[in-house]
């Protein structure tokens, strides 16, 4: 298969492309970026046609993906920076973004008759209760500008296709980018005690697993909306740090904290992102590794390269 990947530089689509051409696909990526610098798979690198893009230019966005003529789109790329995103001058920016550009995708999609997988988030729920959310809930409540407008792009893709996977995902962690395991590592070094919020549940998702599913998927028709995150059951930031100084035997103490008493971010974060896995297997995907086991691998890629 011919596949074209947006955000390639990304945590996400950086083992996207990893995948598909372990698998022997054409994997074509694209990015804000002049140049690609290439994919790692932990011994060798490959090289990848890459073309630079803007999905907010709708002509641009058209005339690439119809130039590459693809089976199928994998949309990874998308405006993340949560807090910034509540920025009075940045709304406009973050929905041309998340649901512009996921829209200028959707319709060269719907022209070439090619399958569409679109990455979503939790943040597109209110973010309350204890029960998980299910994949083909439609009680939308978004906290935050992210979450509104990564539901905008939802919604651009499932009234625009037929063929298409809409993929929420939460608590994502990568090599190639920054995340929170990255973040409480260097916090660990230099601080003795570590302030993290324990009100929070979800579960933690690993790029490099996460790739896996995603072809999966792309090699299928089996469409509709999902949820995807390691399995292990559900945990908060707390446990996740905690976990995270014990395999990298860090001596940092961590404190659990409410997220009232760890002071308010600009941006709502949601207290419930539990999500439900079990339309996976029953529609015949293998479920994401244990979030230890991921964690595990991950910290071992980490030494590994430096």
């Amino acid at each position: 298969m011919k596949i074209f990947v947006t955000g390639v530089n990304g945590q996400l689509g950086h083992d996207v492309m990893n995948e598909l051409a372990l698998r022997g696909h054409v994997g074509i990526g694209s990015d804000l970026a002049p140049a690609y610098s290439g994919m790692a798979d932990g011994t060798a690198v490959t090289t990848a046609p890459y073309v630079s893009l803007d999905i907010t230019d709708a002509d641009a966005v058209r005339r690439v993906i119809l130039d590459v003529q693809p089976d199928a789109v994998i949309h990874c790329a998308a405006w993340t920076a949560v807090d910034m995103a509540e920025d009075d001058d940045k709304v406009a920016q973050v929905r041309a973004v998340n649901a512009g550009g996921t829209q200028h995708i959707a319709d060269v999609c719907k022209e070439l008759d090619c399958k569409m997988l679109y990455l979503s988030t939790d943040y597109v729920f209110n973010g309350q209760g204890t029960e998980p959310w299910q994949p083909d809930c439609k009680d939308y409540q978004p906290l935050n500008v992210y979450g509104q407008t990564k539901l905008e792009g939802e919604l651009a893709v499932s009234q625009t296709l037929e063929k298409y996977f809409i993929v929420r995902i939460a608590w994502v962690f990568g090599q190639n980018g920054k995340n929170f395991v990255k973040t409480m590592l260097n916090v660990g070094k230099t601080h003795d005690t570590v302030r993290v919020v324990n009100d929070q549940i979800g579960t933690p998702t690993y790029t490099f697993d996460l790739a896996r599913l995603l072809v999966d998927m792309i090699e299928s028709d089996k469409y509709g909306y999902y949820h995807a995150t390691n399995e292990g059951g559900y945990i908060s930031w707390y446990d996740f740090t905690c976990e995270i100084y014990r395999q990298a035997g860090y001596t940092a103490k961590v404190i659990p904290v409410t997220t009232e008493e760890y002071g308010l971010s600009k941006a709502k974060r949601p207290f419930n992102s539990r999500l439900d896995k079990s339309k996976l297997v029953a529609n015949g995907f293998r479920p994401l590794p244990d979030w230890k086991d991921a964690l595990k691998r991950y910290l071992g890629n980490l030494v590994a390269r430096g």
